[in-house]
């Protein structure tokens, strides 16, 4: 038997390449790369490579992923204090922010009825905290009422209030 030529990776490689390029005019990634490098110049203060603050590609990252509103919303949760003042924030909290309207749970009903007469002043004080976020309306909740229900079934019916007379 004869000898066979030692395989090079180097020619393969190479091979390979022009195949690419001649066949179906497809590039190889690394290949783009280089393209894209050389089209936008290597020297430090050419066009394309500006310098980047932290601060811009933050603003950059926040705003692709929405994460401003939230944000935002985040920030209204915490300074309800500011909002409306410190013995409303201890009688109340936002609950939830569904579209434009603020869901606030309040200690008593007593206190969601007092809430519900600050409305307007609240309304224009989130205006100034938190300009960025809408809020339209709001809605004052007192207690959940306590639940008869107990264990994962129930039984239709009146059950236990049935006896009340």
């Amino acid at each position: 038997m004869g000898s066979l030529p030692r395989f090079s990776f180097e020619a393969a490689d190479k091979f390979f390449k022009q195949f690419l390029a001649n066949t179906h005019g497809m590039k190889s990634k690394d290949q783009k790369l280089r393209e894209k490098n050389r089209a936008r110049g290597n020297k430090p203060f050419e066009p394309g490579r500006d310098l980047v603050t932290a601060a811009d590609s933050l603003e950059h990252l926040l705003g692709e992923f929405n994460w401003t509103g939230q944000m935002e919303k985040a920030s209204l949760f915490s300074d309800w204090e500011q909002v409306v003042g410190e013995a409303s924030a201890a009688a109340s909290f936002p609950e939830e922010l569904k579209g434009t309207q603020l869901v606030v749970r309040c200690r008593s009903t007593a206190w969601a009825t007092q809430m519900r007469l600050l409305e307007k002043q609240i309304l224009e004080k989130l205006a100034v905290v938190h300009p960025k976020l809408t809020v339209d309306q709001l809605t004052f909740l007192g207690p959940d009422a306590p639940s008869w229900k107990k264990g994962p079934r129930s039984v239709p019916g009146r059950g236990p209030r049935d006896t009340y007379g």
